[in-house]
């Protein structure tokens, strides 16, 4: 699979506005690998108080953009059983902190399948505007079925 529109995102994560974190992928290859795209704009709703005068994206939702990617890298290769299941974040390590991101940057997710274990997932995660990494950290991630 190669791209994926904000549709396709939006079947795939139960997350929505202002909390839909992915725009595009870029590319995956369904079980290893995922590079997609946030469009940072001045309209983010957090820039408003982070901070008044010199925006910049909190960390926590750069994470955040990061834990989406790894969901939609697992979702992709599931076929249709996506659709029963929430991927969780379970853990972050080796979380760092490189550059600040502001509005007009487009951020890159990148995520890599280190090994899955008993269900829980661990990636390689790598945020970059341009060629600044700006992020990393090793997530932990595991699907669970939705209440019904």
């Amino acid at each position: 699979m190669s791209e994926l529109d904000i549709s396709k995102i939006m079947e795939f994560l139960p997350h929505r506005y202002p909390f839909l974190m992915v725009d595009r992928v870029l590319e995956t290859d369904k079980s290893e690998y995922l590079s997609a795209i946030k469009n940072v704009s001045i309209n983010e709703p957090f820039f408003q108080g982070h901070f008044p005068g010199q925006p910049i994206m909190p960390g926590v939702l750069i994470l955040e953009a990061l834990a989406q990617a790894t969901g939609l890298l697992a979702f992709s290769s599931m076929g249709e059983s996506y659709k029963s299941k929430l991927y969780m974040l379970v853990g972050i390590d080796k979380s760092r902190f490189r550059d600040q991101v502001v509005p007009g940057d487009q951020l890159k997710l990148n995520v890599r399948l280190l090994r899955n274990m008993r269900g829980i997932g661990k990636y390689e995660c790598r945020a970059m505007v341009g060629d600044r990494l700006v992020a990393e950290a090793e997530m932990m991630c595991s699907a669970q079925d939705k209440s019904a």
